[in-house]
Formats: C-alpha cells, sequence, structure tokens
C-alpha cells in the first residue's frame, strides 16, 4: 500500500510543480524550494519501496519505517489536498463574483485571475506544514540507509514461500469432496468429438479452498489411472516459467532429469513420448494471464489422441480463460457437517472420548467461524490440538480470527500470495473493504464510489474513474476476493433494477479477516452501548479507517477525537439525540476525512460545521426520514463528489449552492421526490447519477425537463415524475435524451388530472422523451396515451420493460421484435381486448401469408400480465381455414415464469397451443388436439372448484401456469 500511497503524492507534487510554471505564479509563498526537494525525495524512495514491501515480512525494523513513510505520505496528501482545495475555492468564488458583474471585461477578468492567486499565496499555514513534514521526510530519508535496499526499476511481487505440490494425498484426511471428486472425474472421462484435444478443465477458487486437494483426489481416483496410459502432475507456481514447465513434464515421462536447455528440443520430446497416448496432465496453482505464454506448450500438448485432458487449478478466472479452458468448476466451500468433521479429526486428534465431549459444543463454534475454508479449519484444529482446557478454547472463540498468530504463521501466507499478485491500487482497494462489517452486503456502487473518495482510482482521457472502479471490482470478484455476488442478470427482481439498485456481493469472513490483519494498524471498529464505556482495545492515533456502533445511550467517548487523521468514518447510529450531540464535534476535530457515511441514523439536522470537512469527496445521508434541510455550508465541499440523500423523504430542498459543487458526480435522490431540486444542479458539468428528478414541479427556481440538456456524463438511472405542472413538450425535446448514452435505466411516471386532453398530451411528451438505444430498462407508469411512440422498438439492448396503467391503448407494439427483451410486466389496462401475432412482431402481409422475423420473443424468460380488465383473448395465429399461419415461427423459446393475475374476462382456452405445451405437468398427447382439450378440461376443474373467475388465474399461476426449470 506503501508505493500507491507514494506514487499519488508523488503525482500531485509534479502536478503542482507542473501548474507553477504553467501560471507563474508562487501558489503558496516560499515554499519552491521544499517542493522540489520532496519531490526528489520522494521519487528516490519509490524505487526502493518493492525491497522494502519484501523486508518489511522478516524486519521488524523496516516494518515500522515503512509506518513511518506511509504516515508523512497520508499528511503530504492532506496539505497538498488543501492547498489545491483553496486554489479551486478562490476559482469559484472569483467565478460567482465574475458573474454577478457581468458588464467586466475579459481584461478585468484576467486582473481578477491575478487577484485569487495573490489570495492563495499568503497561506501561510499550508507553507508551514509543507516546511514541517519536508523535515520530518529528511529525517526518515536518511534511515533508510541504514537498510541497504536495492533499487527496482520494474514492479516485482513481494517474496513470499510458495507452497510445492505433489499429487499424494492421504484420502482419509479428505472431508466434504466426493460429489465435486465425482463431477470433475466425469468431465475427464466423457468423450467428445465437439471438442478441441486436449480438453482443457480447470477448477477455479480462493486460497485454502482446497484447489490442490480436490485435484489430487482426481488424479488419484482409480478409473482416471486405467483411463489414461499416462498421468502427470507439474506444480506451475508463479512465475510462468515454460521451459521450467516443459522440463516437469519430460521428468514425469522418462523418470529422469533431461540435462536439455532449450524449449525447442525439451518439446520435441515431450511430442514423442506422448504421441498416440491418451494423457492426463495436472497443472496446478498456475497464474500467468498472458495466452502467449502458454500457447507453445499448448501445441506441442495437442500431440496426443482424441480424449486427452489438461487439468488446471488456479485462484483466477482470468487465467483459465487465457489457458482455453472449456469447463471451468468454481469450487465451493465445505458444509457445516464437513468442517465439523475435518476440524474434530485435528483438534482432537488422541484425545479420549471424555475429553472430547466437554469440548465439542465450543468446537462446532469455533469450526463454524472457518465459513468452510478448508485450510481456516485446519490452521484452528492444528492450533487447539494442544489445548485442553475451555478457557483457552474459549479464548479461540472470543478472539478475531487475524489476531491469532496461527493464522498469521499457517493461514494468511496463502491469501498473501493472491494479495501480492495484485498491483498497489487493488491492493489499496482490497484492504479498504476492511471497513465493513462481517457478513456485510457490500453494494458495488457505493463501494466504487468509496474508492473514488479516497483516491484509489485515477481518471485518465481513455478511461472515467467509475470505469475503473468497474474494471477493478472485476479483478477482485474473478479472484475470490468477493462472493455471493448478485448480478442484474440473475438474482436482482425487475424492481430492485428500477431503482437503480444493481450489484451486491459479499466477503468471506476469512477473507475479510486477513483484510483487517493487512490494515491493523490503520482501521478500528468500535462498539459503544454507553455513554461512560470505555473502549478496551488501544486505538492507533494514525489509524485512518474506523465503523462505530453507537447504541441509544451511547456517544462518542473523548479520546475518540484524537484520532484525528481518520479519513473514511461509518457511524450507525438509532439514536437521533446521540447524534445530533456528536455531529459538531465530529465535524471539528475530524477534518482529514475522505468518506463519511452517516446513512440511517436519525439525523434531525446537519450542522453548518460540516464546512470544515474540506477533503470530503463522499457524503452518505440516506436514510434519514426526519431529515428536512441541508445547510449551505455543505455547499463549501468544494471537492465533494458523492452525495447520498436517498430515501430521506421528508427533505424539503437541496441548498441553492449546489452549484458551486464542481467536482459532484454522483447525487443520489431517490425517494425523495418532495425534495425541492435547485436549477444550479445543470452547472456541474461532471455529474453522472441524479436519480429522481420532478420535472413538474412549478417552482420558478426547480429544476426542470430542459436543464437536463447540459447533463450529458448522466448515467445509470433516471427516474422522471410528472408530478405538478403540465410538462412543457419543448422543455422535454430540449433534454436531449437520446444523447445521454450512460443511461441505462428509465422510469417515467405520469400524473395528474384525468381529462381528454391527457391523451394527446402524453402521447407527445413520450415522443420527445426518446432515450438512447443503450437504455436496458424501461418502466412507464400511467401513460394515457392511446398508443406508445415507435422509438421502443429502436431499443435494441432493452432487457427489461414494465408498463403500468397504460389504460387507453387498444393495442401494444410488436414487442416480440426486441431482440434481448427478457422480462415483460403488462400492468393495469382497461381497453385491451386482445393479444395476437401483432404483438409477437410477426406481420400478415395478406390473409394466408405470414411476414416474420424466424423468432419471436428470443430471449423473454419472464412474462407478467396483470389486470388487463378488457382482454379477453390470446390470438393463436390461426387463419380462416383453421390453419396454424406460424407454424415455422418460434415463440418464447426461452419462457420460464408466465403469470396471470386478475384478468377476469379472459377466455382460457384462447391461450395458445404453444403456451401450453410450456406448461409443467402437461406431456404432450399423440396430437396436439388432444393436449389442449386434457388442457382446459383442467382449467375448467379449477374454475368450478373456486367459483371466482376473477381470480383464477392467480390459483393458475401457483398450481400450473406459473413455470420453473
Amino acid at each position: 500500500m506503501a508505493d500507491a500511497l507514494v506514487s499519488k503524492v508523488l503525482e500531485e507534487l509534479i502536478s503542482i510543480i507542473a501548474s507553477e510554471i504553467e501560471q507563474e505564479v508562487s501558489l503558496v509563498v516560499g515554499v519552491k524550494k521544499e517542493v522540489q526537494m520532496l519531490t526528489t525525495q520522494f521519487q528516490l524512495m519509490k524505487a526502493v519501496l518493492v525491497d522494502a514491501e519484501n523486508k518489511q515480512l522478516k524486519n521488524d525494523a523496516v516494518k515500522l519505517w515503512m509506518q513511518k513513510l506511509k504516515n508523512i505520505s497520508y499528511d503530504m496528501d492532506d496539505v497538498l489536498d488543501e492547498w489545491t482545495t483553496a486554489i479551486q475555492k478562490s476559482q469559484i468564488m472569483g467565478d460567482e463574483r465574475v458573474s454577478a458583474k457581468n458588464k467586466w471585461k475579459v481584461r478585468c477578468l484576467i486582473c481578477f485571475s491575478c487577484f485569487r492567486f495573490r489570495e492563495v499565496g499568503v497561506r501561510h499555514d499550508i507553507a508551514v506544514k509543507i516546511k514541517d513534514l519536508s523535515e520530518r521526510l529528511d529525517i526518515i530519508f536518511d534511515e533508510q540507509r541504514v537498510f541497504n535496499f536495492v533499487s527496482f526499476q520494474k514492479e516485482t511481487k513481494q517474496e513470499v514461500e510458495r507452497p510445492i505440490s505433489a499429487s499424494f494425498i492421504d484420502m482419509t484426511k479428505v472431508q466434504g469432496r466426493d460429489q465435486e471428486k465425482n463431477a470433475i472425474v466425469e468431465k475427464l472421462l466423457t468423450e467428445s468429438s465437439q471438442t478441441p484435444s486436449p480438453h482443457i478443465i480447470s477448477i477455479v477458487g480462493m486460497g485454502g479452498i482446497g484447489k490442490t486437494t480436490l485435484a489430487k483426489l482426481v488424479y488419484n481416483e482409480d478409473k482416471l489411472k486405467t483411463h489414461f496410459e499416462t498421468r502427470i502432475w507439474v506444480c506451475v507456481s508463479d512465475p510462468f516459467d515454460e521451459i521450467k514447465i516443459a522440463k516437469a513434464i519430460l521428468e514425469s515421462l522418462t523418470n529422469g532429469a533431461p540435462n536439455l536447455h532449450e524449449l525447442q528440443t525439451i518439446l520435441q520430446n515431450i511430442q514423442q513420448f506422448l504421441g498416440g497416448k491418451r494423457f492426463l496432465l495436472i497443472l496446478d496453482d498456475v497464474w500467468e494471464e498472458n495466452s502467449a505464454k502458454w500457447e507453445q506448450l499448448k501445441d506441442c500438448l495437442s500431440c496426443g489422441s482424441p480424449g486427452s485432458r489438461i487439468l488446471v487449478t488456479t485462484r483466477k478466472e482470468i487465467v483459465a480463460s487465457a489457458m482455453g479452458c472449456i469447463d471451468i468448476y468454481e469450487i465451493g466451500q465445505l458444509s457445516v457437517e464437513d468442517s465439523w468433521s475435518l476440524f474434530s479429526q485435528i483438534a482432537f486428534f488422541g484425545w479420549s472420548d471424555g475429553e472430547r465431549k466437554q469440548l465439542e459444543d465450543i468446537g462446532r463454534k469455533i469450526a463454524s467461524k472457518c465459513k468452510g475454508l478448508p485450510l481456516a479449519v485446519k490452521t484452528l484444529g492444528s492450533l487447539l490440538q494442544s489445548k485442553k482446557s475451555k478457557k483457552e478454547w474459549q479464548s479461540i472463540m472470543d478472539n478475531e480470527v487475524w489476531k491469532l498468530e496461527k493464522a498469521e504463521v499457517d493461514l494468511f501466507p496463502h491469501l498473501l500470495l493472491s494479495y501480492n499478485d495484485l498491483s498497489p491500487p487493488l491492493r489499496q482497494c482490497f484492504s479498504y473493504c476492511a471497513i465493513f462489517p462481517k457478513d456485510h452486503l457490500i453494494d458495488k456502487q457505493k463501494l466504487i464510489e468509496s474508492w473514488m473518495a479516497h483516491g484509489y482510482l485515477k481518471e485518465t482521457p481513455r478511461m472515467d474513474m467509475e470505469t475503473l472502479g468497474e474494471e477493478y471490482f472485476k479483478h477482485l470478484a474473478s479472484r475470490s476476493f468477493f462472493q455471493d455476488i448478485n448480478r442484474v442478470d440473475n438474482n436482482i427482481p425487475l424492481e430492485a433494477i428500477l431503482f437503480g439498485i444493481s450489484c451486491t456481493c459479499k466477503m468471506h469472513d476469512i477473507v475479510h479477516d486477513f483484510a483487517q490483519y493487512i490494515t491493523r494498524d490503520e482501521c478500528f471498529s468500535m462498539e459503544v452501548r454507553s455513554s461512560v464505556e470505555q473502549s478496551t482495545e488501544y486505538i492507533r492515533k494514525e489509524a485512518r479507517y474506523s465503523r462505530i456502533v453507537l447504541a441509544e445511550e451511547g456517544s462518542l467517548p473523548d479520546y475518540f477525537y484524537d484520532v484525528k487523521k481518520l479519513r473514511g468514518l461509518v457511524i450507525q447510529s438509532k439514536g437521533g439525540s446521540v447524534i445530533k450531540a456528536v455531529l459538531p464535534s465530529l465535524f471539528s476535530e475530524l477534518t482529514c476525512l475522505r468518506s463519511l457515511d452517516l446513512s440511517c441514523c436519525d439525523i434531525e439536522e446537519i450542522p453548518p460545521t460540516i464546512r470544515q470537512l474540506i477533503h470530503l469527496r463522499q457524503l452518505d445521508l440516506s436514510t434519514n426520514s426526519e431529515l428536512k434541510l441541508l445547510p449551505e455550508a455543505l455547499c463549501e465541499l468544494y471537492n465533494l463528489q458523492t452525495l447520498d440523500i436517498g430515501d430521506c423523504n421528508n427533505l424539503e430542498k437541496v441548498p441553492d449552492g449546489i452549484g458551486k459543487l464542481v467536482n459532484l458526480r454522483h447525487l443520489h435522490n431517490s425517494y425523495t421526490i418532495d425534495a425541492l431540486l435547485p436549477r444550479e444542479i445543470k452547472k456541474l458539468s461532471c455529474l453522472r447519477t441524479l436519480e429522481w428528478v420532478n420535472a413538474g414541479d412549478d417552482r420558478e427556481e426547480a429544476f426542470s425537463l430542459d436543464d437536463l440538456e447540459s447533463l450529458n456524463l448522466l448515467q445509470g438511472l433516471l427516474a422522471l415524475m410528472f408530478l405538478g405542472k403540465v410538462s412543457n413538450v419543448d422543455e422535454g425535446k430540449k433534454a436531449h435524451l437520446k444523447k445521454k448514452k450512460g443511461i441505462d435505466t428509465m422510469h417515467l411516471y405520469f400524473h395528474g388530472e384525468e381529462g381528454n386532453w391527457r391523451i394527446n398530451h402524453d402521447e407527445e411528451l413520450l415522443e420527445v422523451l426518446e432515450p438512447h438505444p443503450n437504455l436496458e430498462v424501461l418502466n412507464i407508469v400511467r401513460y394515457e396515451g392511446t398508443v406508445f411512440p415507435g422509438w421502443i422498438m429502436s431499443l435494441i439492448n432493452l432487457r427489461h420493460l414494465k408498463l403500468v396503467t397504460f389504460t387507453n391503448c387498444e393495442k401494444l407494439p410488436p414487442l416480440g421484435k426486441l431482440p434481448f427483451l427478457e422480462e415483460l410486466d403488462l400492468v393495469g389496462n382497461y381497453r385491451l381486448k386482445k393479444l395476437g401475432i401483432e404483438f409477437l412482431g410477426i406481420e400478415t402481409s395478406n390473409q394466408h401469408e405470414i411476414s416474420s422475423s424466424a423468432v419471436a420473443f428470443p430471449k423473454l424468460t419472464r412474462l407478467l400480465l396483470r389486470k388487463l380488465e378488457e382482454w379477453e383473448e390470446w390470438d393463436d395465429g390461426m387463419n380462416t381455414d383453421g390453419e396454424e399461419d406460424i407454424a415455422n415461427v418460434t415463440i418464447l423459446p426461452c419462457l420460464r415464469s408466465f403469470n396471470i393475475f386478475e384478468c377476469p374476462k379472459l377466455k382460457l382456452e384462447t391461450l395458445p397451443y404453444y403456451l401450453v405445451r410450456k406448461l409443467p405437468g402437461f406431456e404432450d398427447c399423440s396430437t396436439k388436439e388432444e393436449t389442449m382439450a386434457r388442457a382446459r378440461a383442467q382449467w375448467q376443474k379449477v374454475i368450478s372448484s373456486l367459483h371466482l373467475v376473477s381470480y383464477v388465474s392467480s390459483f393458475l399461476s401457483s398450481y400450473f401456469i406459473g413455470l420453473s426449470q
């Protein structure tokens, strides 16, 4: 982490020097020499950081030196940020004055610009801090000479001892892998002419999950010993050395160490031994992501006979993909019982039944702490093997795993390999996650915004911070640092998608313990249950991140405010009076904060002292339902990137001066529809997120539809509510929604007095609100028009569509043509009488001919039809001669869920055969007619038994119309 910190400070120093030269102005008086010297010293220390990182693992003096360097880097970052903030504040205030005096000429602007820099130049306090830091850095720079660090031009990974694996295993010591072993053995034995030879299969999972153990079980399976003529085991590890790996393969084939040095010669010998043979090659612990390094060896191994297999174990999905794996098998955690069996096997080895029985209950709890990670189970089991008192076992139970010396020696080095494989910024991103409690559901977007706030994501002309954050998240997830990832495309319901919830994840408890171990000097958690409670832990004054849990009677102890260097703070509190008393001191004392989470704290008021948090980038005030006003002082936080006021449903307005927050990128305001959004928001050219807009707010100072024109960087969710005044169609045109290609979710809520005038108005307004074709989710509510605009069919990337209370529409667009539509909800219509081939996107050119695409609704998996009160039939596509016009068209091939609710006039017998044949429990009879007759008979039986025709479909949904695969 020190490398990333030093690199960041260096960039800031170099940027300031460049700015000073460009502007020919001394931004802070008298520190030019110090800034240049600091830059040189940081550059020299950066060059030796790789060696220092390696040596600190075994040398406490080096570790202490590294901690000093990190502390001064943090302090330098704070001072430089204060410097650039002062410049920015001066510019913003100057711009305001210029705007107020619009008669000024260009000459006046230049003079005023000089005035601004003179104003910054007198910042004596910044100059004093820089000179002090320069003196501190001199001392650290002198100290490094004692350690004789070696300078590296390129980054090298830290030296952590890597275990070397062999194929031998004691089967009796393995628990709970039989099912996974059998599944992989089946894949290895299955012959297929469709896959290339050799077929490559990978086992992927986090460090310590048991990949190598599973590979050993597979390698020693009797079926494979007879099936393959040759079996080879090679531990690859890192770095990936083609010659070394090829030699290992050849040595296994010849039972000798070949005295060969050229790759070409070695590969030729391998081909001689493997040519025409069916072989199994295990490549254990592969790290190399570059497919080019693997290509020559892979080509050589293609000499084997059909049925040859390669089994790879790796921690990274990207490695499996680079190697051309056909099947990727993600290994799971041990079950609770298997964990207990493995734990008791080790912990109670050699114990008597009486000794074991006394500690079995607490032993089960300790085993469960490992959350199915075999390495952790083995580590804790071996730790307790020699401890036979309940007090000793209880101590292990009550302690955090990351605090145990045994974990540091036997468990964490395995995870350290994965950690060291990350780039320095990725290490920072992972380490930050120690601030969350265990088993916490992490919102991906909020996590990325936190990474942004702490400077872990560097924007480039090619990639913005949010996109880079997405890439970092994928990297960490592919290495199993995150798990239980819920994505839009599988587990998130449509309602959640509509309101911007895109992706969540968790961390395995042991991975979280490792994150706490990595940040043990910088991150701490505290739970305060009463106002007089004292913490039993020593809190380092140099700590940078903290999570505080305040009970209703709890209050932050005085010594907490001594931790003045905090950069990230999460407070959980359920007492409004408690937090009200805390906030003024918190804002005054913890002025280095970059991110502050005060969500769900029952906050009623934000004190104006918040202006002192000049470094703040992320402020989460969400779900404070008693919060009514935000102070104008909040608009002095010029570095603010993210402001979350979502679910503050009593908030009356957003501060008028929000236009000053020139760095604001994300304004989360879901469920704050009554809060006045000022027109100043249109000045926020960096804004990416503005979730809910009341485009019908009739207050003069309110943000209006045409104010969206300048916000072309908007992305994610945009919900437009037309509540209040009649929205101007011309304003809608000026919004230019079609230019906003980053918006992937749009919610349009029409509302107003009923009347015929609304029909034309809604149609005209909806027509001009055409979004970019990138849109993936569309929700239209209370639309009074009679037809939908043609642009709906241009949404070729649309995946989720929900039309609610579209009361006047008698027919629907040909939605079956949308190529990627996965979910369709049609709810609330009083005029729609028939669905048919037009709805499917099948066009009839004359009475007997059909022109259509080959597939209708090719990707649709879920269809909901509800409260279609006049709907009578679903046209089954039969022509006047009783022949099926659409016999050659594939319809709804992916449908898994089909639900009908509250459609009282629907004639169930009109449901077409292509739907009926998908229903569970209805196998095709000898003819289509017999199948339909059986289905209709069953429906009539259900109707008769219920005597509630209007709700029959609700019953059918759970009985047989609800499809599941």
